[in-house]
């Protein structure tokens, strides 16, 4: 979409000049507000037209039943669907009694901008109606950051030419009407009229509704309450049913007068509060929020992301659209997760309903080393959503007969919900992403209250299940088999490289970790006997590798399977998932998203810097990225081994994700881990940063295309500026006074009072690997790049 005339490349704010109904799904998921709690889609103020109306809570869902052509033992019983809650953000127009409705009359101006600075978005639009009459709507939106439960929007309407009478009709709607969910009819019963009444009021300029859901029992309040300023004449009135309480306001304008509408709106939801006790919630969200008014929210949420931006912004020189990408994905990355506050952090986010809502083990691999190095308290609170819902993943091992705890594949509330268990099920890495981001986010803050609160246990059990999981051969060597690795092209396979590299860093974190607290780890039933035997798993790890090759096994034996027909198959027929049995992908040489390649990026200390080079040119012509979740992994290895134009062209294709809609799959919401991958392919990839044993490290280096890289990163209460140019690397503190950190091999102190400054080594001249035909990521030259404010056709 971005690719169209009508959006502009610019540094802080994503700006549309011409509506294109075309693309207007895709405009609604890219222009959405949220704030982890609150999801609003970027529809128009009023309703229509648009591509999918949305309006989410964090963790509100209903439940439906799974599909088994054949029943087995242990699949889940039903899965777990995000809802369309009640529309607070509706302000239907009315102009001479004619809708306000852009396809019909005449379109004037239109412009909207989505500002990363000040959190909101702004719409202009100059319109004449059918009869004649032309107006200018303007129109700032925003969901705050700083009172979780509110939104608001301001809306002013103006005469331009003639007297005109103005309605407004602003509305809280619950059970929209929805496009057809896929044609899969049990989610469309579970989509359609998802929310049962229980109460409505309109009291004044106070609207309220109150609904509840049927199988998962569920109650949402929503609230709205309006301040008006308009021509003496100005008459409002309020009304209210079951699904549906609408304030109006009608006046008369004269040429160049506005009527000018303020809206907040407060949304709660509960598994377990009463009727009255949500009523209540909701009101007082609403007292709060009055009693700062539409200008104090703004200011706060300036304020808000003013600090934000201090600590997370990351400058690029030498390609704007790079640039305005890594701006508008760590704004998306905030928004998912800021204030999810022991909620997950779903696929999209809260900007559509795609993957029906549900978080995975992107959460922990890719958005929370975004959110740890740059909001630390909010890449906690998904951590401590896993542990809440760790009674679910006990009796999940415990139905699949295994010790400790296993995590699910794809969940909204904590139950398992794939009903195709070689992806789901037999996944288990997800286990060892969650202890990793657990030890990622205690290396980064030194928070001993999480560890001990939430991070111990989830260590101890995430290890229990490997222990019970893997083998011990003949020879004393442990073996992890018939396991689904990152690879969903490579399922049920022995010994994932990925996955028991990753699972030996779990045995061994789990057993430091109890031993740091032995009080808490004995309550766990945690003794000598069970951290001596997770130390000895995790020495015996098995990890395939092929001598004759010279590169590890994906996992065991990969490399003798055939490989697969890249030549002959063409390019529709990507992604290979929708056009080829899983039977015949799962024998061959095909890799869907980076597996090993991710494996030496997490876990680079158990290779060589030989072995990954070799590694990498074996995997990446197999790698044909049908997930959106490979591409900025692959550009930082692609960096690491010396390939600066291939990863450089990767991080184009990880950043440009949902600005180009790559997947053609942005209309149901961005792509959360690809948006916190453009700042892994900058930060790690160029930056070269690394955790490794309580140290972080950085083996910066750029492309050619790039003139200078700078980022800040927040590591053990200390805010550390990293600024690159082709043959320096600048290290300074913008908080803090002292912190330890590797250049490469050198180990450096930076103080507040010296920056540090050293030598860029020159990057190795290797060979550039191919990829599958046809599957090379679109490269990008100096022509690829362009100018600020210049538009992209």
């Amino acid at each position: 979409m971005i690719t169209h005339p009508a959006y502009a490349v610019e540094p802080w704010c994503l700006r549309e000049t011409e509506l294109n109904l075309e693309v207007l799904p895709q405009s609604e998921s890219v222009f959405a507000l949220a704030n982890g709690h609150i999801g609003w889609r970027g529809n128009l103020d009023e309703g229509e037209p648009h591509g999918l109306p949305g309006s989410y809570l964090n963790g509100v869902h209903e439940l439906r039943p799974l599909p088994y052509a054949e029943a087995g033992y242990g699949y889940p019983e039903s899965g777990q669907t995000v809802i369309d809650v009640t529309n607070g953000k509706v302000i239907r127009l009315l102009v001479d009694d004619e809708p306000f409705d852009l396809r019909y009359g005449r379109l004037i101006r239109h412009e909207r901008l989505l500002d990363f600075r000040a959190g909101v978005l702004r719409r202009t639009t100059e319109w004449t109606s059918p009869s004649g009459r032309t107006v200018r709507v303007y129109s700032t939106r925003l969901v705050s950051f700083t009172q979780r439960a509110v939104a608001a929007v301001c809306y002013e309407v103006e005469a331009v030419d003639e007297e005109t009478r103005i309605v407004l009709q602003s509305e809280l709607v619950a059970n929209e009407q929805l496009p057809e969910a896929g044609g899969d009819p049990r989610v469309a019963a579970v989509l359609e009229s998802p929310l049962v009444p229980e109460e409505h009021s309109a009291e004044g300029a106070t609207l309220r509704l109150v609904h509840r859901t049927v199988r998962s029992g569920l109650r949402v309040a929503t609230a709205a309450v309006h301040t008006v300023d308009g021509p003496d004449e100005t008459r409002m009135y309020s009304q209210s049913s079951d699904d549906l309480a609408r304030f109006t306001v009608t006046t008369v304008l004269k040429p160049g007068q506005r009527l000018r509408l303020e809206k907040t709106v407060a949304y709660g939801w509960s598994g377990a509060r009463s009727l009255p006790a949500m009523h209540d919630q909701v009101d007082a969200a609403l007292a709060g929020a009055t009693s700062t008014g539409w200008q104090g929210l703004c200011d706060e949420q300036r304020a808000y992301l003013d600090d934000f931006w201090d600590r997370a912004d990351v400058e690029v020189d030498g390609d704007a659209e790079i640039q305005q990408a890594v701006r508008f994905a760590l704004f998306h990355v905030l928004q998912a997760g800021a204030r999810a506050e022991s909620r997950a952090i779903a696929a999209k986010g809260l900007t559509g309903p795609g993957y029906d809502g549900h978080s995975f083990w992107d959460t922990e691999t890719f958005v929370l080393p975004v959110l740890t190095g740059t909001v630390p308290l909010a890449a906690a609170q998904p951590l401590r959503w896993r542990h809440a819902t760790l009674p679910a993943a006990l009796n999940r091992a415990r139905t699949l007969g295994l010790e400790g705890a296993a995590f699910p594949w794809r969940s909204i509330n904590g139950d398992e919900c794939s009903a195709y268990w070689p992806a789901g099920t037999a996944a288990f890495h997800v286990n060892a992403d969650i202890a990793d981001a657990v030890v990622r986010y205690l290396a980064a803050t030194g928070d001993e209250t999480f560890e001990r609160e939430v991070g111990l246990e989830l260590l101890v059990q995430t290890a229990r299940l490997w222990r019970s999981l893997g083998h011990h051969d003949h020879q004393g060597q442990f073996h992890i088999d018939g396991v689904t690795g990152p690879d969903e092209y490579s399922a049920i396979a022995d010994d994932n490289v990925y996955t028991n590299l990753m699972a030996q860093q779990n045995l061994r974190e789990a057993a430091d970790a109890a031993e740091r607290h032995p009080d808490l780890s004995a309550a766990f039933g945690v003794d000598d006997e069970e951290t001596a035997a997770w130390r000895d798993a995790a020495a015996r790890m098995t990890l395939p590798y092929n001598e004759t090759l010279g590169v590890h096994e994906q996992s065991a034996d990969f490399t003798s399977h055939q490989q697969w027909d890249f030549a002959g198959t063409r390019p529709d027929q990507y992604p290979l998932m929708l056009n080829f049995p899983y039977f015949d992908i799962y024998r061959k040489q095909v890799i869907k998203q980076a597996d090993l390649v991710l494996a030496m990026y997490l876990r680079g200390d158990a290779f060589t810097d030989e072995e990954k080079a070799r590694n990498f040119a074996y995997y990446d012509p197999l790698t044909v990225r049908d997930s959106s979740l490979s591409s900025c992994v692959q550009a930082v290895m692609a960096a690491e081994v010396g390939h600066l134009r291939l990863a450089y062209d990767y991080l184009g294709e990880a950043a440009m994700m949902d600005l180009s809609d790559l997947e053609s799959n942005t209309r149901d919401g961005v792509h959360i881990a690809s948006l916190a991958g453009t700042w892994i392919a900058l930060v790690a990839g160029f930056g070269g940063m690394r955790h490794c044993d309580g140290t972080v490290s950085f083996a910066p280096k750029l492309p050619e295309q790039l003139g200078r890289l700078a980022f800040t990163v927040q590591v053990l209460r200390c805010r550390l500026r990293v600024e690159i140019t082709g043959e320096t690397v600048t290290y300074s503190l913008a908080e803090g006074d002292r912190l330890e950190v590797d250049h490469y091999t050198e180990r450096l102190t930076v103080t507040g009072q010296h920056p540090v400054v050293r030598k860029v080594p020159a990057t190795p001249d290797r060979p550039e690997p191919a990829q599958p035909p046809g599957r090379r990521p679109a490269h990008r030259g100096w022509a690829a790049t362009r100018v600020e404010g210049e538009r992209m056709g």
